[in-house]
């Protein structure tokens, strides 16, 4: 029992990464079979995983067919953008007047900076798109609220896959994205809550091909 749960995990694991890295774009219909031979584990903790991962969403489940990779929905990109704006810039409030703050965030940042630079030449778009999260995570764990900490949590995943389809429809997205939040760091270090929200949504509005006059966002 311990050893199916332990498969089924692996194979959800597995599944999903690849559905958020876009190595399974949405719309493509995938076997257990195909899963339980990549993985050399049987069919059954595949069809486990399948359903754990229909229930959140990410699959939809034909009998006998296989499982569809439910495609990025129409308007979800708006409201991932529109959540995420809230919250960073809600986080960045949070620790702006610290200086103490500012500065350890900024030096976190800057690592991860180092980081994307490296991924930028010799890395993959899921590579760079976990990069990118990350970023955006330090922001929000240093505003220090943790129930936005655990809703942040729950659109990183969402939001790394918009970001892997958007870097590898266009690569250039990577060095804009890369000097994005070169500003947005220097912004934070300056303290400059109001900049940082502007020039955050703008950011967000580029990366995934949005109008910046579209219903949602301000």
């Amino acid at each position: 029992m311990l050893e199916t749960k332990s498969a089924a995990d692996t194979a959800y694991a597995t599944v999903k990464e690849l559905i958020v890295s876009g190595d399974l774009p949405g719309g493509e219909l995938v076997s257990e079979g195909e899963i339980a031979t990549r993985l050399e584990i049987s069919r059954t903790p595949v069809r486990e995983a399948f359903l754990r991962l229909q229930v959140e969403g990410w699959m939809r489940l034909y009998p006998k067919r296989g499982a569809l990779v439910v495609p990025i929905a129409v308007g979800e990109a708006e409201s991932v953008v529109d959540a995420r704006r809230l919250v960073e810039a809600g986080s960045v409030r949070a620790f702006s007047g610290d200086v103490t703050a500012r500065e350890s965030v900024v030096n976190a940042l800057r690592e991860n900076l180092q980081l994307q630079e490296k991924l930028a030449v010799d890395g993959t778009a899921a590579q760079f798109s976990a990069a990118d999260a990350d970023f955006h995570r330090i922001v929000v764990r240093a505003g220090g609220n943790p129930l936005l900490d655990a809703f942040y949590d729950g659109l990183r995943e969402r939001q790394r896959r918009m970001t892997a389809a958007s870097v590898t429809r266009d690569p250039g997205q990577i060095s804009r994205i890369v000097d994005d939040h070169r500003r947005l760091t220097d912004l934070i270090e300056a303290g400059d809550a109001d900049g940082f929200e502007q020039a955050v949504e703008q950011h967000m509005l580029g990366v995934h091909g949005l109008r910046p006059d579209r219903g949602g966002a301000r």
